[in-house]
C-alpha cells in the first residue's frame, strides 16, 4: 500500500506492518516518518534495533544473522537499512531478495532510500517488500502542493493562517521544510491564539527559501518569468557556481533543440517523449514549451548561454548574472535589450 507521510501515524495506530519503505528526497519527512515508526515499535515491545548502511563494504551475512538473533528478554526487533542515494546495483538487489526469506513476524523492517520514479516503484525487488508493508514517499512538496502541505501542518499545530499568510509562508520557505517546521513552531509559541496574519508573519519570520538549478529549469520551460528571476536572485545570493548552472540550462535547451529536429522529421509527440524518456507529468509542460520555442529561438538562446559562459571565464568586469536574467526573460517569452556595459 502507498500512503502519504501525513497518513502514517493513523496507519501505525491500527497496527504494525512488516515493512516500511521510506523513500524520497526530503530529509525532514523521512526523519519524522522513521521516528513515528520507531515510537510505535517501542510501544509494541520492539526494544532491539539494528541499523545497516547498504554499500559495497556491507557484509550481508551480518544482516541475515541479525534477523536470526535471539534476545533473552525479547525476540522482537527493528531492522533499518539505509540504501545508497544512487541506484542500488544488481548485487545489492539480489541480497535484498534473499533478505525477504529471513523476515518474520517479530521483525519490523525499515528501508530508507532515495526518491523513486514510477518505473522504479514497479521493480521486482521493490514490489516484493511493498507486498507486506507500506510505501511512504517522502518527497519535497512542489510549488503547487506546498500551500496545502502548510495548511495541513498548521491545522495539526493549532495555527489558523489566512490564505495570504499561507502563500507568504510558502514563498519564504520553498525548498526548505526544516526551516518551515521551525518557523511554524516559533509562530505557535509567539501567538497562542493561533491566528496568523501577514503583519504577524512579517514581524516574526525571515526568508528561508532555497532553490535548486532544476527548479529554475522548470520555471524556464513553463515560461514563468517572474519565478525564474526570483530563483536566479536566490541562487546568486547563495553563491551557486554560475558555470555549472549554465551547463544545466544548456543541457535542457539542447534537448529541446533535438526534440524540435525530431518533430520536424515527422515524429509524433508521444513517440518523441517516449524516445527522450520524459515523465508523464512533464509532457504537457514540454508540449507548450515546444510550441513557444521554435528552433530559431532555441539557437539564439544557446548563443546567449555561450556568451554568458565566456563572460564568467574571461570578462571579470561583466555582469553574467544580469545576462542570465535577460536570457531567462527571453526564454519565457519576455525579451529585453540590455544596455552595453562600458
Amino acid at each position: 500500500m502507498k500512503i502519504n507521510p501525513e497518513q502514517l501515524v493513523q496507519h501505525l495506530a491500527q497496527g504494525l506492518e512488516q515493512n516500511y519503505l521510506l523513500f524520497g528526497n526530503e530529509p525532514l519527512l523521512k526523519q519524522e516518518a522513521l521516528q513515528a515508526v520507531l515510537n510505535e515499535t517501542v510501544k509494541q515491545g520492539y526494544d532491539e534495533k539494528h541499523c545497516f548502511t547498504v554499500n559495497n563494504q556491507l557484509n550481508w551475512q551480518d544482516v541475515y544473522d541479525a534477523c536470526q538473533s535471539l534476545n533473552l528478554f525479547s525476540s522482537s526487533q527493528v531492522l533499518i537499512l539505509i540504501l545508497p542515494k544512487i541506484a542500488i546495483n544488481v548485487r545489492q538487489i539480489n541480497a535484498l531478495k534473499v533478505l525477504v526469506s529471513f523476515l518474520h513476524q517479530d521483525i519490523v523492517l525499515v528501508l530508507d532510500g532515495p526518491k523513486l520514479n514510477k518505473k522504479q516503484e514497479f521493480t521486482q525487488w521493490f514490489t516484493l517488500f511493498q507486498k507486506n508493508g507500506l510505501y511512504v514517499p517522502c518527497n519535497t512538496p512542489d510549488t503547487r502542493q506546498l500551500p496545502c502541505f502548510i495548511e495541513n501542518r498548521c491545522r495539526k499545530l493549532g495555527l489558523k493562517p489566512d490564505r495570504a499568510s499561507i502563500l507568504l509562508i510558502a514563498q519564504w520557505h520553498e525548498g526548505n521544510l526544516l526551516a518551515l517546521s521551525q518557523s511554524l513552531m516559533k509562530l505557535q509559541l509567539l501567538y497562542p491564539d493561533g491566528i496568523l496574519t501577514l503583519r504577524r508573519l512579517q514581524d516574526a519570520l525571515t526568508r528561508h527559501n532555497h532553490y535548486t538549478p532544476y527548479q529554475l529549469i522548470d520555471a524556464l520551460v513553463e515560461g514563468k518569468a517572474k519565478r525564474a528571476v526570483q530563483i536566479i536572485r536566490n541562487l546568486q545570493a547563495e553563491d551557486v557556481e554560475l558555470t555549472l548552472l549554465v551547463c544545466v540550462i544548456q543541457k535542457e535547451v539542447i534537448q529541446l533543440c533535438k526534440m524540435q529536429e525530431y518533430g520536424t522529421s515527422g515524429m509524433g509527440l508521444n513517440t518523441l517523449f517516449d524516445h527522450f524518456k520524459i515523465w508523464q507529468t512533464r509532457r504537457s509542460i514540454l508540449t507548450a514549451a515546444l510550441h513557444r520555442l521554435p528552433m530559431s529561438v532555441l539557437m539564439i538562446l544557446l548563443r546567449q548561454l555561450s556568451d554568458i559562459e565566456i563572460m564568467v571565464k574571461t570578462d571579470f568586469e561583466s555582469q553574467p548574472w544580469l545576462a542570465l536574467v535577460a536570457f531567462s526573460l527571453e526564454m519565457c517569452g519576455h525579451p529585453v535589450l540590455l544596455a552595453p556595459i562600458n
